[in-house]
């Protein structure tokens, strides 16, 4: 099976920016034959960017 995960979102301003690589990876262990495929576009790309200062209360997807 083939997923495609399109992000354009805020990206603190609830948690499916963070839940949507969960998600990505849970598809993943499922069908490990299958294609995942994760496209950020807008400010869905901020969160993803590695060593940032993440605002207090929310998450990075760093850690997913």
């Amino acid at each position: 099976m083939r997923t495609l995960l399109i992000l354009n979102d805020a990206p603190y301003g609830d948690e499916r920016i963070y839940t949507a690589p969960r998600l990505a990876n849970a598809v993943q262990k499922h069908d490990r034959s299958g294609e995942v495929t994760v496209f950020l576009m807008a400010n869905a790309v901020t969160p993803a960017k590695s060593n940032q200062s993440v605002p207090k209360g929310y998450h990075n997807t760093d850690t997913c």
